[in-house]
């Protein structure tokens, strides 16, 4: 696209954006919803009260007033990885380890396939 026609699209968007602007700013729900945030805002300014701490009163069962600010929500639902067993038959070299991000098993698979060594794996409890 030419910089000319990007500058009228612009100009185009802007024009339909301060459009729905204008009808919004006319609409007395929105009105009515900016003065209700004012005043909540205010109020929770003359108590020290975070939006939090309003939900957590509102509605103590929420999920957002239990956790704490910067928690990460575990499920546990991740399931431990087994170790596996790799014995090269070429050097007789062993192995073990739980995932595939191993240098020498790497190399292996690099140099023999991935199919063939994963023939050499023994499932290890």
């Amino acid at each position: 696209m030419s910089l000319i026609n990007e500058y009228r699209a612009t100009e185009e968007a802007i024009k339909e954006l301060q459009a729905r602007l204008a009808n919004l700013s006319q609409d007395d729900k929105l009105k009515k919803e900016l003065e209700f945030e004012g005043k909540l805002r205010n109020l929770m300014g003359e108590y020290s009260k975070s939006l939090r701490d309003v939900i957590a009163l509102l509605d103590p069962d929420s999920k957002l007033s239990k956790a704490p600010r910067g928690a990460v929500k575990t499920t546990g639902t991740k399931r431990a990885r087994k170790v596996k067993q790799y014995k090269n038959p070429h050097n007789n070299e062993v192995i073990e380890t739980k995932g595939g991000n191993h240098k020498t098993l790497k190399e292996w698979k690099a140099k023999w396939g991935g199919d063939v060594v994963e023939s050499w794996a023994t499932l290890l409890d």
